[in-house]
């Protein structure tokens, strides 16, 4: 063999063993996509009939698969809020979904995961819906994030008249900048930001996907000599409903179908960049839901099944979603895991895998990190249990098995290891349960609206 070829070679495996000894003693890289009304059965790993997802089954082959998750809310700006903060809705102030042009967000003193992860020098970025307020102080600029590129709300909204416009902005649909400031509800036209601007007006949903994925491999590409985080919040598949010209048709569920097959698209370039930049051995990456599907009859909203409910209620079908999470080599390949966990788990367990510092104030979430590496461990939430609200009104909770409803005087207890689907309420045939999950509910609520985060 040619003495120079041999020379090249070993400086090659002694590069690539020095990166990839690199990644395993540097703080890990964290990404989580999070999907927007896509309901617990819409993947090929959760029962889809239809919809062919193959990266997401692969990527709970390489990882995990959870059963019983659940975001905080079953509808979009509180799940978001909580997602990013570790707490229920209420406690955080965003218990509603939030509007365009309106006062309210999620106060920029709180602490976001983006937050918490810039004190260990990371580098952060947002991409795709925001929804946590669309005034300049509530956006993801001042929220942690060094960059975001994405809509600031639902894709069935209009624009801030007030928005903050780019010099380079793109009008489309004959829109010029004296339409976009009137105050005139258009729906469905929305904007599309970059930092705190809009770049294009009205977007063009039908690359939304595409360019969401591009923005996000080369932010994992410029940055992959150094932790980031990635916070992926795809528009989709909320309605109205768009893919690519590439995606259309291809789904034996219909536009739906496209949609999500398109996402899981999507999730297959973010795998292979990991894995092409040889860093997904330091990524611990996280899939899931903001809620559960709309309850349409035209084919355009999602299913749940074998759930009972949609998004807008807290029945199982509203709230308990699809979650995947893969981390080669910290992850234990092809687990199930049938705890109970939620979306406010996500910023202690962060804390925990990148050794960072939490606030002090109150929050919901634990640390889950037991249940996601695979070590035989019971849900950190068996004591206190999950409880779901809708807005500020706390409607349920679950206690291991049990699930106590109470909405409009109507009591509904149902088990959940032989009743997935809530069809037997047991309520009348037990009622010292329903006694002692009412009192864990009324003890819960007080103290957590007692416990309200100030600034």
């Amino acid at each position: 063999m040619n003495k120079l070829l041999v020379i090249i070679i070993l400086v090659f495996f002694n590069w690539n063993a020095s990166v990839k000894a690199q990644s395993k003693t540097s703080k890990p890289n964290i990404i989580i996509v999070f999907t927007d009304d896509q309901g617990y059965q819409d993947v090929g790993v959760y029962g889809s009939p239809l919809i062919s997802t193959p990266n997401l089954d692969n990527m709970a082959a390489n990882g995990i698969r959870f059963t019983d998750f659940y975001s905080a809310s079953s509808v979009c700006s509180p799940s978001r809020a909580s997602l990013l903060t570790g707490s229920y809705p209420p406690r955080v102030g965003v218990p509603k979904v939030l509007w365009p042009n309106l006062e309210g967000g999620l106060s920029n003193q709180e602490l976001t995961i983006a937050d918490m992860l810039k004190t260990k020098n990371y580098a952060t970025a947002c991409v795709g819906k925001w929804h946590l307020g669309d005034q300049p102080q509530y956006l993801p600029t001042t929220q942690g994030f060094d960059y975001y590129y994405g809509i600031p709300f639902s894709n069935d909204m209009s624009v801030n008249p007030k928005s903050k416009v780019s010099e380079d902005i793109i009008f489309r649909e004959g829109m010029t900048i004296d339409s976009l400031r009137q105050e005139k509800w258009r729906g469905r036209k929305v904007p599309l930001m970059k930092q705190d601007e809009v770049i294009e007006y009205p977007v063009d949903q039908t690359t939304l996907t595409q360019r969401y994925t591009s923005e996000a491999v080369n932010f994992i590409t410029e940055n992959k000599d150094t932790p980031f985080f990635l916070y992926l919040a795809h528009t989709m598949p909320h309605i109205p409903l768009y893919t690519s010209e590439g995606f259309k048709g291809k789904s034996k569920r219909g536009l739906y179908g496209d949609v999500i097959e398109e996402i899981d698209w999507s999730v297959g370039k973010i795998l292979k960049t990991l894995e092409t930049l040889g860093i997904d051995d330091n990524t611990l990456v996280i899939y899931t839901s903001d809620n559960g599907p709309w309850n349409l009859k035209d084919g355009n909203g999602g299913s749940a099944l074998p759930l009972r409910g949609f998004k807008f209620q807290t029945y199982e079908g509203g709230m308990r979603v699809p979650m995947i999470a893969q981390w080669k080599g910290e992850i234990e390949a092809g687990s199930v895991c049938k705890e109970i966990a939620s979306t406010i788990d996500f910023l202690p367990t962060i804390a925990h895998v990148t050794d960072s510092e939490m606030s002090n104030k109150p929050i919901d979430g634990k640390n889950i990190w037991k249940l996601l590496s695979g070590k035989k461990s019971k849900s950190p939430h068996k004591k206190e249990g999950f409880y779901y609200y809708k807005e500020s009104t706390l409607e349920a909770v679950r206690y291991g098995d049990w699930k106590l409803r109470i909405v409009e005087d109507k009591v509904e207890l149902y088990n959940l290891a032989n009743d997935i689907s809530e069809k037997n309420n047991v309520a009348e045939n037990n009622p010292k349960i329903v006694k002692k999950l009412r009192k864990k509910i009324n003890a819960f609520d007080k103290d957590l609206k007692q416990n309200k985060h100030q600034f």
